[in-house]
């Protein structure tokens, strides 16, 4: 493999401070402010869970994707490319399929096996697209979780937050560390805990053989695509 493509697995251009800047980013500011104390703003200005959560999501999409520009690539003039946006291989395709049936098999044994523990939490959104389906309703449900999310998601936990963990403590610990950290963001939606950890690490693996976040990306979009579908129709 040539090494120009690998050489982000052994060094990067960060330090702690950008490391710290970006959890602090997500958890305090991110968790804290956007979904705790903005979100009940946007559901009553917007009177209707799923477009608030649409635009919630749209929000921290905007704040973490510019996070990462502003803390990590813009002062060290860095492209986006160090956080994984490049091209990847034709035959990278054949893991995207892979992973994908591996990720929602291993999600729907997962999920089924959780709903018998009880600590469930439905995802308003969901609640609110069973409540009142429409296409147009579906239509923005379906970009939220399968265009929005994964992107934004792959760039800053694995482009960044896994690759910054990935040079300093290898490749075990890193996918494991930043699949947790990629799992506690996702609470309080307790019974997907599980999958998204699986996610988790299934996107980091991918990102480590394809040498780009998009297939992780792919993956990330196909399994929330299905899923959403799969609520809808159930």
């Amino acid at each position: 493999m040539n090494n120009s493509m690998t050489v982000w697995k052994k060094r990067d251009h960060w330090t702690w401070r950008e490391f710290v800047a970006l959890l602090l980013l997500e958890f305090v500011f991110v968790i804290g402010v956007l979904k705790f104390a903005v979100k009940p703003v946007y559901a009553k200005w917007l009177g209707n869970e799923l477009y608030a959560g649409t635009l919630l999501g749209l929000t921290i999409a905007i704040v973490l994707t510019l996070g990462v520009y502003l803390v990590a690539l813009r002062p060290k003039r860095l492209s986006w490319s160090e956080v994984g946006l490049r091209s990847f291989s034709v035959k990278d395709w054949g893991h995207i399929v892979l992973f994908t049936l591996l990720l929602i098999v291993g999600s729907t044994v997962i999920m089924v096996l959780t709903s018998y523990i009880g600590n469930t939490y439905e995802n308003s959104k969901t609640e609110a697209i069973q409540q009142n389906l429409t296409m147009f309703h579906f239509s923005i449900a379906f970009v939220s979780a399968a265009v929005i999310s994964p992107i934004y998601e792959e760039i800053f936990y694995r482009g960044f937050i896994y690759r910054w963990l990935r040079t300093r403590i290898g490749l075990g610990s890193a996918i494991l560390l930043s699949s947790l950290i990629f799992t506690i963001v996702h609470i309080p939606t307790y019974n997907a805990m599980p999958a998204n950890f699986l996610g988790g690490v299934i996107f980091a693996w991918a990102y480590e053989r394809t040498n780009s976040i998009w297939p992780g990306a792919i993956i990330h979009g196909l399994v929330n695509g299905v899923f959403l579908l799969l609520t809808v129709i159930g």
